[in-house]
């Protein structure tokens, strides 16, 4: 569980310490009662995390102002107050500078006390959420509505309602650009968590060297240059919802330790030896295909079975292409807003291209385009031209791309070829290799390299 509501008090007169818990407790703060200062660093040093330490100045083993040194090296947005009936101003003065919190005298007055606690256990919650935040606003803008009215996305809404309410792991299952983080935000906002965090992470834009540490943190000196102790992507979002975007890309070192988070809802950090728990809700998504994966044993089985509780396929864009000019006029009007622009309009040339167009980049090129495209375009207005759309991967109309002459089954085999070498070039135009290809398209290599040879695809449009 999460530590920020946690109180560590360090007093060693038994009677005035189980009063003070008592009190602390009746204000729905968790205590952690230790009678020596010696304790209390060796605690902290374990990598525990505490809201407030609340500390006698006069203690057996290190004084208040030792474990306040020690604490606000280990913990520097801990905060740390010291309570004396022997301190002078002097003493008040020297921990203040030090970093404490406050500095009460004995007899304590426990109105007072209990709303110092109550504010550094809200201010060290804030700082938490800050940090959340700021990482979040690293991030490319993400759009909160999920935006479309085709079957194949209803059907994900569906899945998505049934699954929300409970605290089951989720595989969002698509090729890149569908929105899949859009998905695992709905999830987390139709659940009981909604109001806690939502921590994201792309396991396929950090390094093998970092991931672990960016997923567990560190503790201060785990590695050269580690100076201060690092709070992971598991541990700020405890009580919320973690989401490991591309999860299929991680190293079999780093899955070995997730499933145990998976299982224990436990980990160390980097260096450390306390082990921390976390009560968090763990979405995952890949566009690639894990039952290969582990069949190519680059993919732990057990992992696999553990984050596919509840598989949730995300459809590629050109699988909903009644969807893209709800998108379109929405991305317009953001973008339009966005820049200062106003209203965009765009021309119905450029509608029927991008309806046609095979979006191998799904939602997010096509956000992509767009915004390009606001950017070219002259008077508000969108033409043909402004949209800049690569003619591989563009779809027209059955009329207007094969010769419809002859009988039916004639005109059938020439529409059939045209679409298995649409087909196979888009597959290997996405910058995968035969096999990968050939995995996307359901068939085996040598039925693929057939293919090619049959309709004539060109070896040079593979990658």
């Amino acid at each position: 569980m999460s530590d920020l509501n946690r109180i560590l008090l360090i007093e060693d007169k038994l009677s005035l310490a189980q009063m003070l818990k008592e009190a602390i407790e009746a204000e729905g703060l968790r205590v952690d009662m230790l009678h020596s200062g010696s304790e209390a660093i060796e605690r902290v040093r374990g990598g525990k995390r505490y809201a407030a330490v609340l500390s006698d100045f006069r203690l057996p083993g290190a004084s208040g102002i030792e474990v306040l040194k020690q604490v606000k090296t280990l913990d520097p947005e801990c905060a740390v107050i010291i309570m004396t009936a022997f301190g002078t101003v002097a003493d008040a003065v020297e921990a203040m500078k030090m970093g404490a919190y406050d500095f009460v005298q004995k007899p304590v007055d426990i109105d007072r006390l209990l709303l110092l606690l109550r504010r550094a256990a809200q201010h060290r919650l804030l700082r938490n959420e800050n940090v959340i935040l700021r990482d979040q606003l690293e991030k490319r803008r993400v759009h909160t509505e999920i935006v479309g009215e085709s079957s194949a996305l209803e059907s994900v809404r569906r899945a998505i309602e049934k699954v929300a309410p409970t605290d089951s792991t989720v595989l969002l299952q698509g090729e890149s650009g569908t929105g899949k983080e859009l998905f695992a935000r709905s999830v987390q906002q139709l659940s009981p968590r909604r109001d806690k965090p939502f921590v994201a992470i792309n396991c396929a834009a950090i390094p093998d060297t970092l991931i672990e540490n960016e997923l567990f943190g560190h503790e201060k000196g785990a590695y050269t240059g580690a100076s201060s102790r690092k709070i992971g992507k598991f541990e700020l979002a405890d009580s919320g919802t973690i989401f490991l975007d591309e999860i299929g890309e991680l190293g079999l070192g780093v899955q070995s330790k997730i499933l145990r988070v998976l299982q224990e809802r436990a980990f160390e950090r980097v260096g450390g030896t306390v082990t921390l728990e976390v009560d968090l809700r763990i979405i995952c998504a890949t566009n690639r295909d894990l039952g290969v994966a582990v069949r190519e044993r680059t993919f732990r089985e057990d992992l696999y079975f553990r984050i596919n509780v509840f598989p949730i396929e995300v459809p590629p864009l050109r699988a909903r292409r009644s969807d893209i000019p709800l998108l379109t006029d929405h991305f317009l009007e953001h973008l339009g807003r966005e820049m200062g622009k106003g209203s965009i309009s765009i021309e119905e040339d450029a509608r029927l291209a991008l309806q046609r167009y095979d979006w191998p980049g799904n939602v997010r090129e096509l956000e992509n385009c767009l915004e390009r495209a606001v950017i070219l375009c002259e008077e508000n207005r969108i033409r043909l031209n402004d949209l800049r759309l690569s003619p591989v991967a563009t779809e027209r109309d059955v009329a207007d791309t094969f010769d419809l002459s002859g009988t039916l089954d004639e005109a059938t085999a020439r529409a059939v070829s045209a679409v298995e070498r649409a087909k196979i070039r888009q597959a290997l135009s996405a910058g995968a290799t035969r096999e990968a290809a050939a995995d996307r398209l359901g068939v085996s290599v040598r039925t693929l390299a057939g293919r090619i040879r049959e309709l004539g695809v060109r070896v040079d449009e593979e990658k």
